[in-house]
């Protein structure tokens, strides 16, 4: 996928853009180049923790819009993420049990998008997002979310089940959507709690989910057997929004 406004090519506006603290979300380089520029720009990506991906001429000759990558694109995240930590603080700013979405691989930048809109308008405090396999922080996300960007802050973490341990530390308890589990309705989504929503194709994965307290199943009477992952995350918020006005 291309976010063109958002792509940098070249050894040096790459470098430039690490070492003037842009956030990038991916980095593609020449499969086999290890010279000098490369290299430095490698020491950045790894201080910081970036996904990397060696690729071939080809593949890079696609990605490029000027036709002057020297090996080497990124792609750069349109909004800063936030930590883990400041999420909470939002939560505790308002005096609020934490309600955080948790976005198990969502890889459509259009889901992506439309999930932060909804955790905006049910009031959550923040949305947490894998660092591979996953949609990054790009224009179409900023776009798709209807500005709920500048408001809903979104965390990147390496490993969504350590960040689920993590918070449970903290408290919260966790509820994912999985098409096997309780009806919504029957169980009690108080107080500090955590939605998991799982990736398109396959939903929540099973270490994950494993980590989850309780399985939410949404009820369904039509000829289609699932609800789109965003569709899926608003019904089920929502209910989270009904039991915290209720309870």
């Amino acid at each position: 996928m291309r976010y063109e406004e958002f792509t940098i090519e070249g050894r040096n506006a790459v470098l430039e853009a690490f070492r003037g603290g842009k956030t990038i979300d991916k980095l593609f380089i020449l499969d086999g180049c290890h010279d000098g520029p490369v290299n430095s720009i490698l020491r950045e990506a790894k201080k910081r923790d970036t996904v990397v991906s060696y690729v071939s001429k080809e593949r890079l000759d696609n990605m490029s819009k000027t036709g002057k990558h020297q090996g080497v694109i990124a792609f750069a995240a349109a909004y800063e993420y936030a930590s883990v930590e400041q999420i909470l603080d939002a939560a505790r700013e308002k005096n609020e049990p934490p309600f955080i979405f948790i976005l198990d691989n969502i890889e459509d930048p259009h889901n992506l998008g439309a999930i932060i809109r909804t955790a905006n308008l049910a009031g959550a405090h923040g949305v947490i997002i894998p660092k591979r396999r996953a949609a990054g922080l790009t224009a179409t996300v900023a776009r798709t979310s209807a500005g709920a960007l500048n408001y809903t802050p979104v965390a990147k973490v390496t490993n969504i089940s350590s960040a689920i341990e993590e918070l449970k530390r903290e408290g919260l308890w966790f509820v994912c959507a999985d098409m096997g589990g309780e009806v919504m309705y029957n169980l009690d989504l108080k107080g500090p709690i955590g939605l998991v929503i799982g990736n398109e194709g396959e939903g929540v994965s099973r270490l994950v989910r494993e980590k989850c307290d309780f399985t939410a199943s949404i009820p369904m009477k039509g000829n289609i057997d699932s609800l789109n992952a965003s569709v899926a995350a608003g019904v089920l918020a929502y209910e989270i929004v009904r039991q915290r006005m209720t309870g």
